[in-house]
């Protein structure tokens, strides 16, 4: 459903480095924390602009593990549930997005419904919300800038909880355990949790729309996104030995078993993805609010041997 566009959606993206354009001369994706209302739902809250003068920009978007909910101005706003496998869309020259990120095992305390239900799917809101969702698309398209229509966005959400349940705490806690550098199986989770697997399987079902092992293997490859953000922005993008190393930091047995993953998580092999990668973030891109977070649990280095 289309919405109609009006106001600073058609204007030029003016170049600067502030929230109201998180750009390159062409395009720019630009993340923040969200409200603390939302903070133990939500792990961030983006705003994504693409130029009217630039091509059509082709945005792949990765599985971790999450929701979204993205609010494209003139649309009404979509709900992209869990996903498995990458999805790509290609944006339209004058495209102003707005969405937030609900964490892992957080679907239920918003929708009321089963995560599972939304595995590898994009859905209409208003086909969950009904008017609600129109009125929403609308609120955000009426907003004087992007920065207003976002801080709308994240009003609503915290509007629509309400009294709603708190996501499950077990679930909770099993992703705290699957985080990168926490956990380097799953088997041991639950006896951890005092759970069986049968029960674990069907929690995670209902909350993430993932099996707990599929959630690990996403999880360790968002460490190993944060580890080539941070190579990227002090100029040292991964390439050779660089790649190897980063490779067995994030968790994997041998660069072999990254490019396995890497290409069902993102559809191309490392080495490209990187190159798209650099490509597309290396302008200005900032996704320290996904990243840093992963950053900071990093173990510490050994400290060197002192033997004499």
């Amino acid at each position: 459903m289309k919405l109609e566009v009006r106001g600073w959606h058609n204007a030029p993206m003016q170049h600067s480095a502030g929230v109201d354009d998180p750009a390159s001369a062409s395009q720019g994706y630009l993340e923040r924390p969200p409200v603390p209302a939302l903070a133990g739902l939500v792990s961030s809250v983006w705003i994504q602009q693409v130029a009217p003068e630039a091509d059509p920009y082709t945005h792949r978007n990765t599985p971790h593990g999450g929701v979204e909910l993205v609010c494209r101005v003139g649309s009404v706003p979509r709900i992209v549930g869990p996903l498995t496998r990458p999805r790509v869309e290609v944006l339209a020259p004058g495209t102003t997005v707005v969405g937030l990120r609900f964490r892992p095992g957080a679907v239920p305390s918003f929708l009321a419904l089963p995560a599972s239900e939304l595995l590898d799917l994009a859905v209409e809101a208003d086909e969950l919300w009904g008017r609600a969702a129109v009125a929403l698309g609308e609120r955000v398209d009426d907003a004087a800038s992007p920065t207003k229509a976002l801080a709308g966005l994240q009003r609503h959400i915290v509007g629509r909880l309400g009294d709603a349940p708190g996501p499950d705490p077990l679930v909770s806690e099993a992703v705290r355990q699957l985080m990168p550098w926490r956990r380097a199986e799953v088997g041991s989770l639950t006896s951890s949790l005092f759970l069986s697997e049968r029960q674990l399987r069907r929690r995670f079902q209902a909350a993430i729309g993932l099996a707990p092992k599929a959630l690990h293997r996403t999880l360790r490859f968002q460490g190993f996104l944060a580890l080539t953000q941070e190579a990227i922005a002090s100029g040292r993008p991964p390439t050779g030995d660089g790649l190897a190393g980063l490779a067995a930091e994030a968790g994997y047995a041998d660069q072999p078993h990254l490019t396995r993953e890497c290409l069902r998580l993102t559809g191309l092999p490392p080495r490209a993805f990187l190159g798209e990668v650099e490509d597309h973030c290396g302008c200005g891109h900032d996704h320290a609010a996904t990243f840093m977070p992963l950053l900071r649990s990093r173990p510490l280095p050994a400290p060197p041997s002192t033997q004499a």
